[in-house]
């Protein structure tokens, strides 16, 4: 007897902001300074919430911290979300899907409204590169995978 085979779907239902901030604490000052040189820190994460049926909420946190000097020179945090359908994935395939695809699905819109942000706040043009979502999944994976042994491995030598 052959078996039924589902099928797949993945669809967009929104894309939309849940929150965003923007501090710049060392204003007006900050920009009559002659040589600027700001160093400039990343922080990405993702989260996922099923929402109801095969919907789920994907959820990209972004965070870009300006320094000179040890004194934030601006902070924006975003909050990027999606609606995303989700229909015949097996467990492993909808962990990589809301765990890597749909992060770069949301990652171009996150940028943009920083970039937009960043500018409106008064300072230089300021470029997210782009971010290789499924490099930063499988690392995870693998420090999860790391991380479950050593546990396995210390809860065995205490036994």
């Amino acid at each position: 007897m052959a078996e039924e085979q589902t099928e797949k779907r993945l669809s967009i239902g929104k894309i939309y902001l849940k929150d965003f901030s923007f501090e710049s604490p060392q204003s007006p000052e900050v920009f009559r300074q002659a040589d600027w040189n700001p160093k400039t820190d990343l922080n990405l994460r993702s989260s996922h919430t099923a929402v109801e049926d095969n919907h789920h909420e994907v959820v990209l946190t972004v965070t870009v911290e300006a320094k000179a000097d040890d004194k934030t020179v601006f902070l924006v945090e975003l909050q990027q979300a999606g609606l995303f359908e989700l229909v015949g994935y097996e467990s492993e395939e909808l962990k990589a899907i809301v765990g890597s695809f749909c992060p770069n699905i949301l990652f171009p819109y996150a940028r943009e409204s920083i970039a937009s942000l960043i500018q409106k706040g008064g300072f230089p043009e300021f470029i997210l590169q782009p971010i290789n979502f499924d490099a930063l999944y499988m690392q995870a994976q693998q420090q999860a995978v790391a991380s479950a042994a050593a546990q396995q491995a210390g809860e065995v030598e205490t036994h």
